[in-house]
């Protein structure tokens, strides 16, 4: 096991796969007790397994919520608290992308889903945290955005303005949660992970070998997470392979 994280407690949300639980693996891996929440709690369940068969003294809880309900946000943190001891880490990650197409043609229901989920429900969700913990103990919050929402490609138009709100949402809060709080966000480039699959698969085998991996996003949030971090605030940290550069697929 490693020591980054040791004493630290973190919740992270939309960790029953995918980049969530990289990141819960890794987080248990360098020695904090986690948090982990998504929706269906038999996912969850399944992933702590998984990731207890690697870390066998891994600390971990679950608690099924739906990122975009409020009152499931103020029971995932409360129960964090209650069963864990404390909440250093919040990280935001859970998300939905429920539409693809041309932007000017958005459903307006799916507009506002894909708003509640993935920008209100990360300040809901940070509120929370604020409030319950963070306020008095201090702490960090790790925001999952995307360079869809540096750069602007169509496609997926509605998550991507939402990703790019979170980006500005995180730079608000470093600054009104300074200092005892740090507030960042990870921008990932294409991960392989089933979310991104239509995206990544029609590239081809050799092009998705290269993709960025789930334990690379990973290993960025352990590092946001860590006291190595404690003066970085407001900032994204882009994790993309090179994509905004031209050497990446994105």
């Amino acid at each position: 096991m490693g020591s980054q994280l040791v004493g630290k407690v973190a919740l992270i949300t939309g960790a029953s796969k995918g980049i969530g639980k990289a990141m819960a693996a890794a987080y248990a891996a360098e020695g904090a007790a986690v948090m982990l929440s998504s929706r269906k709690q038999e996912a969850l369940d399944a992933a702590a397994d998984e990731i207890r068969s690697v870390t066998p003294d891994a600390r971990l809880a679950t608690f099924a919520a739906n990122a975009g309900e409020e009152e499931q946000a103020a029971a995932c943190v409360a129960a964090t608290i209650d069963r864990l001891g404390a909440l250093d880490v919040l990280v935001n990650n859970a998300a939905t992308n429920p539409v693809a197409g041309l932007t000017i043609d958005a459903d307006l229901a799916a507009w506002d889903k894909t708003f509640k989920v993935n920008l209100r429900g990360c300040l809901v969700w940070t509120q929370y945290a604020w409030r319950s913990w963070m306020r008095e103990h201090g702490g960090s919050v790790i925001n999952i955005s995307s360079i869809g929402g540096i750069s602007g490609m169509s496609g997926i138009g509605t998550y991507n303005v939402t990703k790019a709100g979170m980006i500005h949402l995180t730079k608000v809060l470093a600054e009104e949660l300074a200092p005892g709080v740090n507030v960042n966000s990870i921008a990932p480039g294409l991960v392989k992970t089933d979310f991104a699959r239509a995206l990544w698969e029609p590239l081809g085998d050799e092009i998705a070998a290269n993709l960025v991996l789930p334990e690379d996003i990973a290993a960025a949030a352990v590092f946001l997470g860590s006291d190595a971090a404690s003066r970085i605030t407001g900032h994204t940290l882009v994790v993309d392979g090179g994509a905004l550069i031209g050497r990446g697929p994105r």
